[in-house]
């Protein structure tokens, strides 16, 4: 009975590490930029898309695909940065155990 008192502790002290990272990785971003520097996305640890930027010098009527391919390459790498601090940022939580459910 002592093991299990022990253990919700443990799973108490986790979760509530848990919260705190999901705070900090809210304020945490990571950015992405392609094309040269034409578009750069900006995406916080909670996969939210905070800001893009886009170099005035793309912005042609005649280039409008391009310009589209450049955001969602742009918001995909960063989103795909974002994840990868995510679990960085998990696996320093949990040791690197796997926890099911986490991310």
């Amino acid at each position: 009975m002592h093991n299990i008192k022990d253990l919700m502790r443990q799973a108490q002290k986790m979760q509530a590490r848990l919260a705190k990272l999901q705070e900090e990785l809210a304020d945490k971003t990571v950015e992405s930029s392609v094309g040269g520097g034409m578009v750069t996305a900006v995406v916080n640890g909670r996969q939210e898309l905070v800001s893009i930027k886009i170099d005035p010098e793309v912005v042609n009527a005649e280039e409008v695909e391009m310009l589209e391919d450049l955001i969602v390459a742009a918001v995909n790498d960063a989103l795909r940065k974002s994840q990868q601090m995510v679990q960085e940022e998990m696996t320093k939580l949990t040791g690197g155990m796997k926890i099911p459910g986490l991310f």
